[in-house]
């Protein structure tokens, strides 16, 4: 590990020990009252304001016309392999440590204006492209007058609860195979993100074009336009209950009318397991239900993307997948729900490890399934099972344990892989 990574990662460990437990609660955003498991706060940093003009922690100031906090975060993982021979034809793989993410966070608020403005600047080190690259940064602007807010800049599309979701604060080492393999990381443009708390409604509808992008990586589309909306029929603190009912639409046009569907086996050193590769396409459009079930410690989750391509050429293929997934806390936890976002927020344990507590211990198992053979195309057929366990030391430090089977139709060969996987993470 070189000398930056190692600074980098002292300093959130030693973080980790100074800080407070109101402080650790803060890398989350926290629910308001304090022990409500519904969260109605949101800006463009996803960070709380500071309530006085001082420094109020040692990586965040609060001033006359703006504040402004200092975060970061940082990825380690290792991975390694057990493949029958069939897999061993269609990939050879082997153990790997990574560098996974590095990346600064700076955001706050500016006081200046009528109207509540909140700003964010990520910067982040991209392990798979050894590069540095600009994240989410933008402004957020409050528009009562619209039922919600307005973020102008680099941001998440808004297709599905688990893409919108820190990727920092999800239960998945990663996300299924379908979601990487069909929505960008990021987009520029413009969000909408309204809600309705009298009819339960919570919806964002966004406009993307590629004219500041065109050189990153996730740039593959030149415009494209994502809505989302989502019902909850049920919103209760009292028995700490939600249940989420969403749907996501997009439509977008693919970068010089050339698009390629590809993704990893949900294992960040492995190659693409799922590759159509490059063929013309004139558009695309999706749609993405998506449920979600929270009786207190306990979360049942599902999503389910289609994808249509418009591709004459290649057939006019079709590409479906999902997941399904539980989540226990059994330690007694409660992943707050954001009613303004329509995401859940990461864990806090009710005492971190570096207070004298255990944590907060989280078993999670999840079923995925990718299916890119469409039309002319045989990208692949891909599903997996993963039982893990997350181990929250604080609501700065993270430890995950992984362990998943997974088969892989491609290539006229029918593989099987078992993975063993681990990640430290550290936040601020």
């Amino acid at each position: 590990m070189n000398c930056r990574i190692s600074v980098f990662l002292l300093s959130i460990i030693a973080a980790s020990f100074v800080l407070t437990p109101r402080a650790q609660a803060q890398s989350t955003p926290p629910p308001t009252p304090a022990d409500s498991t519904l969260d109605d706060t949101m800006s463009a940093s996803e960070a709380d304001a500071p309530s006085s003009r001082k420094l109020v922690k040692w990586n965040e100031y609060d001033g006359k016309y703006a504040s402004i906090r200092f975060g970061g975060g940082l990825l380690l993982e290792f991975n390694a392999y057990a493949q029958n021979d069939e897999s061993k034809q269609q990939f050879e793989m082997h153990p790997q440590e990574k560098l996974r993410d590095h990346r600064i966070l700076i955001g706050g608020k500016l006081k200046f204006f009528k109207r509540p403005v909140t700003y964010q600047f990520g910067y982040m080190y991209d392990g798979a492209l050894e590069v540095w690259r600009v994240r989410q940064s933008g402004l957020m602007v409050d528009v009562p007058e619209i039922l919600g807010s307005l973020f102008i800049g680099r941001t998440k599309e808004g297709f599905s609860l688990n893409k919108v979701m820190v990727g920092y604060a999800g239960w998945g080492m990663e996300r299924m195979t379908m979601n990487d393999a069909m929505i960008p990381i990021l987009a520029d443009g413009v969000k909408w993100l309204g809600h309705d708390k009298k009819h339960h409604m919570i919806w964002n509808l966004g406009f993307y074009k590629d004219w500041m992008s065109q050189k990153e990586s996730f740039s593959t589309y030149d415009h494209q336009v994502v809505g989302r909306i989502a019902w909850l029929p049920k919103m209760a603190d009292a028995d700490k209950t939600v249940l989420h009912i969403g749907m996501s639409a997009r439509y977008g046009v693919p970068k010089d009318h050339r698009i390629q569907p590809r993704s990893r086996p949900e294992s960040f050193t492995a190659p693409y397991f799922l590759d159509t590769g490059k063929f013309d396409a004139d558009n695309t459009k999706m749609l993405g239900p998506e449920v979600y079930y929270r009786p207190g410690s306990l979360l049942i989750g599902s999503e389910y993307f289609f994808q249509k391509v418009d591709a004459p050429l290649s057939g006019d293929p079709f590409f479906h997948g999902g997941d399904v997934f539980v989540s226990w806390l059994p330690t007694g936890e409660v992943r707050t729900y954001n009613t303004r976002g329509g995401y859940f927020n990461g864990i806090v344990p009710t005492r971190s490890i570096f207070s004298g507590g255990k944590g907060a211990w989280e078993l999670v198992g999840r079923f995925s399934y990718t299916d890119l053979d469409g039309g002319t195309l045989r990208g692949g057929k891909f599903w997996r099972i993963t039982p893990m366990v997350n181990w929250h030391m604080s609501g700065n430090v993270r430890l995950e344990m992984v362990y998943g089977y997974g088969s892989l139709d491609r290539f006229n060969v029918t593989g099987g892989t078992q993975f063993f996987q681990t990640r430290i993470q550290f936040q601020l």
